[in-house]
């Protein structure tokens, strides 16, 4: 499987955030999309998940499951935890899932592994920062997707959950996914980064 972007173009606002970007991203493979404040880092992820239309270019997925679309394929975890507060946890995990269709896993194991069983009736609105994190990194286990787009991943999460879900990223690269995270932080090193405008 592999994930390619040819000259694409991203304009929003009437404002050109980026021009003729080409990216590659394979199986088994975690890319860090790395870059200033407002160059893109979050509108690229978007592109891919089919959620912004580009402006110019192509992105194209060879090698996924050719009855569904590139977006369908996909999980994007945006850097705001998309919870209902009135729901429970359990209910909030329930409803993504019923929203998003396909492959489950079990949601009381999803929950145990993220550390939030025993919030599992708990409002969302009771959740810590961190704690909503962990109930949007659940989704990620409850459906499985083949592609993990992910918006400043550790943000709130404390440093077991950040441990925590290292593992859950090397688990999921393992089984032949593929991760692609905008991300302030740095990557040992150069090998597996897409820098977008410039420095960061």
């Amino acid at each position: 499987m592999q994930l390619s972007g040819r000259g694409v173009t991203c304009v929003r606002g009437g404002r050109e955030v980026f021009a003729g970007l080409d990216f590659e991203a394979v199986a088994g493979e975690a890319v860090a999309v790395v870059g200033r404040n407002g160059s893109g880092k979050t509108s690229l992820l978007r592109l891919i998940a089919g959620l912004l239309v580009p402006a110019g270019g192509t992105i194209i997925l060879d090698g996924g499951d050719a009855d569904m679309t590139l977006p369908e394929q996909c999980h994007y975890l945006g850097h705001r935890d998309a919870l209902k507060p009135a729901l429970s946890v359990a209910e909030n995990l329930a409803f993504w899932a019923d929203f998003l269709g396909g492959e489950r896993r079990d949601a009381a194991e999803s929950l145990a592994i993220v550390g939030l069983d025993h919030a599992a009736h708990l409002p969302a609105a009771f959740l810590s920062a961190g704690q909503r994190r962990r109930l949007s990194l659940a989704r990620l286990l409850t459906l499985r997707r083949p592609i993990w787009l992910l918006d400043e991943p550790t943000n709130a999460l404390d440093v077991a959950g950040q441990e925590m879900f290292g593992g859950l990223m090397r688990e999921h690269l393992g089984r032949g996914g593929m991760i692609v995270a905008a991300t302030h932080a740095r990557w040992g090193s150069r090998r597996g980064e897409l820098r977008i405008g410039g420095t960061a």
